[in-house]
């Protein structure tokens, strides 16, 4: 569906159209009506897959600016969400300048926010709940008069403890609010504030075609015993990306392996939730300047953050919450490029990639050689080894017993004859299934 066909205002459309967006996304297809409609809505969606535009392309739609006083107020979970959510709003001032949006964040300054806030009020408010509510609660940002309330990233917004806020800001709109929830989840836990706010919603869930996209090249690495730092390293070394995001499980990870890249000659940012906030403005601006070729982050970076030009996604483990492996591949092979998502794994991480496997995630194993990343075995080689001499155990134990009933001479010679026969037949077998492989694999590769 093209957005021409929403009937848009003017300046709406002139905006899609310097930003070169044509064809709306399936969740824009299907709940940007809906929101148009004034119902409440709950949208579950993956991560990439449009929502910002979802909830924004309707607020700028029904905005009022003869009207002096907040209309819609968007909250996003980490200052970094809040932020992408402003910048992607005032591209649409370019084309409507009497449009007011202010951005709300913690780190910042709240007394000049208090002394510009009893000038004017903002049409849309974004920001994090907690600034939010400072800002209510200082009664200088008069949200009563809102009548669109946006909470992004809700499964976020819980996990990161901040629902007791979003509550309270709820709790100041009037009864008629239209309140749009978005999340790539929605937890059990979020069931009862939807249902102490919401009325009547549309549940929708926006089912993906593919759980990362096609544009990715999704490899594994094993480790092979060697420390992950050395491992990073090598792949570093012999992908030389564009632009690569590594993602580590926790903060000290992400400053033990900075520190290693650093010392190694590798100029690399750092972005996770102990960094200053004026520091990570300052590193995300200069990582969008390309200043940066590797950025080492938490998952604080996977949810929502996009980050222009993600050639490659390394990830040095793989996530306690699978959920956030999607988040973080999808950081890369975005608005139609292609990209690569590499992750490093050992033995004992087998039983997560069996589980991602289940969810539709598929791996191609690879290996550094010579400079280069070339194609690997089958990680699972070794357990149908396993398998295989399982049934040729069992093929034993059976030739054993049968003798045993009629003791000749040389009874165990002719065992041994026998498994020997069995061996050579195995072999033959996984000889001409590996010969086809390799014919198949040279037939696709020209």
């Amino acid at each position: 569906m093209q957005f021409t066909e929403f009937n848009f205002k003017p300046f709406i459309n002139e905006t899609l159209e310097n930003i070169k967006f044509k064809t709306a996304t399936p969740v824009q297809e299907k709940l940007i009506p809906i929101a148009l409609s004034g119902r409440d809505i709950v949208g579950e969606s993956k991560t990439g897959s449009g929502k910002t535009h979802t909830f924004l392309l309707p607020i700028f739609q029904q905005i009022d600016t003869q009207i002096d006083g907040v209309q819609a107020v968007i909250t996003a979970p980490s200052r970094e969400l809040a932020t992408q959510i402003y910048n992607a709003a005032m591209a649409f001032t370019k084309f409507d300048d009497t449009i007011r949006i202010t951005n709300f964040v913690g780190g910042t300054d709240k007394k000049r926010q208090i002394e510009k806030l009893s000038g004017n009020q903002p049409h849309i408010v974004i920001g994090t709940p907690g600034r939010i509510l400072d800002l209510i609660d200082a009664q200088a940002l008069k949200t009563y008069t809102a009548n669109i309330f946006v909470i992004d990233e809700a499964d976020m917004t819980l996990d990161m403890g901040f629902l007791n806020e979003v509550d309270k800001i709820a709790g100041t709109f009037d009864k008629k609010v239209q309140m749009l929830v978005f999340s790539a989840t929605i937890p059990q836990k979020l069931q009862p504030f939807l249902k102490k706010y919401l009325n009547n919603p549309v549940m929708e869930k926006i089912a993906t075609k593919t759980v990362i996209s096609d544009m990715i090249d999704n490899w594994l690495i094993s480790t092979k015993g060697r420390g992950n730092n050395a491992a990073i390293l090598e792949v570093l070394q012999t992908v030389n990306p564009y632009l690569a995001m590594i993602f580590t499980n926790t903060k000290e990870r992400a400053d033990e392996l900075h520190r290693f890249l650093v010392n190694n000659g590798i100029k690399a940012a750092k972005i996770h939730g102990g960094v200053p906030p004026r520091e990570r403005k300052r590193i995300m601006k200069a990582v969008q300047n390309l200043d940066y070729q590797y950025v080492v982050a938490t998952d604080l970076a996977a949810r929502g953050i996009d980050i222009e030009g993600v050639s490659h996604i390394i990830n040095d483990a793989i996530p306690r919450d699978l959920e956030f492996f999607v988040h973080r591949v999808g950081r890369t092979g975005r608005n139609g490029m292609s990209g690569t998502a590499i992750t490093l794994y050992q033995p004992s991480d087998d039983a997560a990639i069996h589980e991602l496997e289940k969810i539709g995630i598929k791996f191609t194993p690879k290996v550094i050689k010579n400079g280069e990343i070339v194609d690997s075995y089958d990680r699972d080689r070794r357990d149908k080894r396993e398998k295989s001499k399982e049934a040729l155990d069992i093929t034993m134990i059976g030739l054993v017993k049968k003798k045993k009933k009629h003791i000749k001479p040389a009874y165990k010679k002719k065992i041994g004859w026998e498994i020997d026969k069995q061996k050579k037949a195995k072999k033959r077998i996984e000889g001409r299934a590996q010969g086809r492989a390799e014919r198949k694999s040279k037939r696709q590769s020209f």
